[in-house]
């Protein structure tokens, strides 16, 4: 069976009829929604939502958010129960994700949440009831 056999299936009991003129109507519509969805942004929102998806990376982007300023990792491993190299991973995958930034301050490393962290956190926060 394929997607469009489905389709018409849909169609017919939404409509009482599928024609194949509705049915090639109704992927028109479904084709024009896709593109508006914007593809280009969609591998970026996927890896930015993949780094999140994570208890350590997501507690750590919590905590830099909470913080409201830069905290260094030897600040942020206490409050973790992982090892300094998950970390230092969770780190580096956070950063690469454009959620938090990284400042070399002598032979420290500090991080800060960005501000599309935050306004993540912010809209998950919002969407609580």
């Amino acid at each position: 069976m394929s997607s469009t056999d489905r389709l018409r299936r849909y169609v017919a009991d939404e409509c009482g009829s599928c024609t194949d003129e509705d049915l090639s109507e109704r992927l028109a519509e479904l084709e024009e929604l896709d593109e508006r969805t914007g593809e280009s942004d969609f591998e970026a929102d996927v890896d930015l939502l993949s780094a999140l998806a994570n208890g350590t990376r997501y507690k750590i982007v919590r905590l830099l958010h909470t913080a409201d300023d830069e905290l260094c990792v030897c600040e942020i491993s206490p409050l973790l129960d992982v090892s300094d190299s998950a970390i230092s991973h969770a780190l580096s995958q956070l950063t690469d994700a454009g959620l938090v930034t990284r400042r070399k301050d002598g032979k420290w490393r500090k991080y800060e949440a960005t501000a599309q962290a935050t306004a993540l956190l912010v809209a998950l926060d919002g969407s609580r009831r």
